[in-house]
Order: C-alpha cells, then structure tokens, then sequence
C-alpha cells in the first residue's frame, strides 16, 4: 500500500491513523484527546480552525452524495422525475449524511493532516483518552 494509504484506511476504520491501534472516537461526536496505543495526541492544533478541513470535507461529501444521487434519480425517471420525493429525499440526505460521516470525517482529516505534517514529539507530549 502507499505510505500515505495506510493512513487512510485506518481512518476510515476510525482507527489511529499513526499506529492503527487505538480508536479516534470516544462516542459517535466525541473525539478523543489522544490515542490510547501510541499517545499522538489526536487534537494536533489547540486553535479550532484546525477542524475546519474536517467539516469542508464533511461538507464535500454531503454535496456529492446529494448530486450523485439526484442524477442517478434524473437518469432512472427521465422525462417525469418525481420532484416532491426528490425534494423530501434530498433534504432528509442532507441532514442525515453529515452525521453518519462526521467520525468519519474528522478521522480522514487527521489521516490527511499527517500526511503532509508528520508527527513530532511534541505530538505525543500530555496525551490522555479524556474526552473533548
């Protein structure tokens, strides 16, 4: 697998992303403060603005899953679309996805951040598994 893919799938596993050990998430909107197995403290930055890729990328796949599935509806039903259950339809998606993919998403951008930002001791200083 490729170096930064090992990553990657252990996120979508919602496991550390740095060892694949210890789980990401304390509850399904709770992240933990730092890996249980390897200590990498899971909040890499104290500013908030850090979790704003995990909410764009969270967003990100709302708006394509909205879109995939109003084409493959348009395709099926063309020319008499049915637009009141594709109205009811697509906002019950666009409530319900960003809360299945939010573990989802913050784990992923984690993955992401580590890729481009390896971790540094400093990274692993104070870790505990209390919870945000």
């Amino acid at each position: 697998m490729l170096p930064g893919m090992t990553g990657l799938a252990r996120a979508i596993l919602l496991l550390c992303p740095n060892c694949g050990k210890g789980r990401v998430m304390a509850s399904w909107f709770r992240i933990r403060a730092g890996c249980p197995a390897c200590g990498l403290r899971l909040e890499r930055d104290e500013e908030n603005e850090y979790w704003l890729g995990a909410y764009t990328l969270n967003f990100i796949v709302t708006e394509v899953v909205f879109a995939a599935g109003l084409l493959v509806v348009l395709v099926l039903t063309w020319p008499d679309p049915p637009w009141t259950a594709i109205l009811w339809g697509g906002g019950a998606q666009m409530i319900l996805t960003p809360i299945v993919f939010y573990p989802f998403s913050k784990a992923l951008w984690l993955a992401i951040d580590l890729m481009f930002r390896p971790p540094t001791p400093e990274d692993f200083a104070s870790s505990s598994d209390t919870c945000r």
